[in-house]
């Protein structure tokens, strides 16, 4: 896996303080992108899964995918993901892509299914409202996982009575 860079003890990424890892490739390149140093997929280290779990397990904290977008290396990711669910951890996960997409392609499902609540679609600049939690534009939209259909998405803030 290439990552950018581990940041434990965050509480942008999601409820409570995570550990967000950064992957590296987007090439959604949204125009006022808070990151654009994690488009280059060559950006910062190869990691192995042992590697980042040390870290995980160092910190103790639930995680959170972002980058860059995970889902450019799913299928790298998905035996961290599958490791980090076994011992307990949520997983939230950062992507441009709508969910609808994303729960038509087999590699990206590998994942998803690993993770509790997924933040899907491009940031959109004229849309950016820093009055969200955990997102940068209102047509992003948090997702329970385990509660959506390929055609009916269920949204986070809504099963869990969030604002």
């Amino acid at each position: 896996m290439r990552v950018i860079d581990i940041i434990p003890g965050t509480s942008v990424d999601g409820p409570g303080l995570r550990t967000s890892i950064y992957f590296a490739g987007c090439t959604h390149r949204c125009p006022g992108c808070h990151n654009p140093q994690s488009w280059d997929p060559q950006a910062g280290r190869d990691m192995s899964v042992d590697e980042i779990l040390e870290i995980v397990e160092y910190n103790g904290f639930d995680v959170t995918f972002t980058g860059g977008d995970p889902i450019f290396q799913a299928e790298a990711i998905l035996p961290l993901a599958r490791e980090l669910q076994r011992r307990g951890y949520s997983i939230w996960c950062f992507t441009g892509y709508r969910y609808e997409e994303l729960a038509l392609d087999p590699k990206a499902v590998l994942l998803l299914e690993c993770c509790e609540v997924l933040v899907d679609g491009p940031f959109v600049e004229s849309m950016r409202d820093i009055s969200l939690s955990f997102r940068g534009s209102s047509n992003q939209r948090l997702i329970d996982l385990s509660n959506s259909t390929v055609d009916k998405p269920v949204c986070w803030e809504e099963n869990f009575g969030m604002a």
